[in-house]
């Protein structure tokens, strides 16, 4: 038998999606919020307003049909790296994900800081009522679009979940993370190899960059890699290729191709959402 503590640890991890979802093979809808104080894209529309489109996006992917959600401050571009997120976007973006939490109480909630806000992005989480978080880089080191470079916040994040007392809070951990390039001799097996064993919830599989679907070899390189952790799809994914890639993966989060007109800045499409969530849904 294992020894006492690491029975502890070994429950606190995820095995099965429907312990958030209710389905083992959940939609996750992305809630992009627009550009929030201190980016470049703001313009001092005020808080109210980037609340109010957060919770019709929010609102329009319940009706079509998604499992849960995602918060993201996808507009705060050109992205901070780590820990040089300013403290005007952190507070900003709890108070939207607590917004859309109260707006949609009935979806599990995600949190997502790019790029790889770490303790952070648990403190959004924990102020928010969110389940899960999405770490863009929890393990590994390497380079992001905008230059940045950036390591794995795996030893500071379990520590300080575990001081908050947030162990409720899973994490969903990116692998070869799209708007990046890793350090030589990362390669995939091993990226998978060092975020199981530092305790990821879930691993999610993206492509080059936003909107760019990975290749399904890759994805199914990570199923065999993964053993019982949760594989999920992080980018690209359409309404006509993911029955395809469900039959490997064991969820999906979605955001470009559901806006209308397939826009990643325009508002979410129901209607697409429909469609969407219907295609993943044929794989079974």
């Amino acid at each position: 038998m294992p020894p006492l503590w690491k029975e502890q640890l070994d429950r606190l991890r995820l095995r099965d999606l429907r312990e958030i979802f209710r389905t083992a093979k959940p939609v996750i809808g992305m809630v992009h919020c627009w550009p929030l104080p201190g980016a470049p894209g703001y313009t001092g529309y005020g808080m109210q307003t980037i609340i109010d489109h957060a919770i019709r996006d929010a609102e329009a992917l319940a009706e079509g049909g998604c499992d849960g959600l995602i918060v993201e401050n996808m507009w705060d571009i050109p992205f901070r790296a780590g820990p040089h997120v300013q403290p005007e976007s952190i507070a900003a973006q709890a108070v939207v994900a607590h917004a859309v939490r109260q707006a949609v109480p009935e979806l599990p909630l995600g949190i997502n800081l790019v790029h790889n806000g770490g303790v952070a992005l648990l403190g959004i989480a924990i102020a928010a009522g969110a389940s899960f978080i999405r770490v863009c880089m929890f393990t590994g080191a390497g380079v992001w679009d905008a230059g940045s470079w950036d390591e794995g916040c795996a030893a500071d994040l379990m520590r300080r979940r575990k001081e908050l007392h947030a162990e409720s809070i899973k994490i969903f951990a990116d692998v070869d993370k799209k708007h990046s390039v890793r350090f030589p001799g990362i390669d995939l097996a091993t990226h998978i190899e060092w975020t199981r064993f530092f305790g990821a919830d879930a691993l999610i599989i993206s492509g080059r960059m936003t909107g760019d679907a990975p290749d399904l070899a890759k994805v199914e390189q990570a199923r065999a890699l993964a053993g019982d952790t949760p594989i999920l799809l992080g980018s690209g994914t359409t309404e006509q290729n993911i029955a395809a890639f469900m039959q490997v993966a064991d969820g999906v989060i979605v955001g470009s191709s559901i806006k209308q007109d397939g826009d990643i800045a325009n508002p979410v499409d129901p209607n697409r959402v429909r469609r969407f969530v219907a295609a993943a849904r044929s794989a079974g």
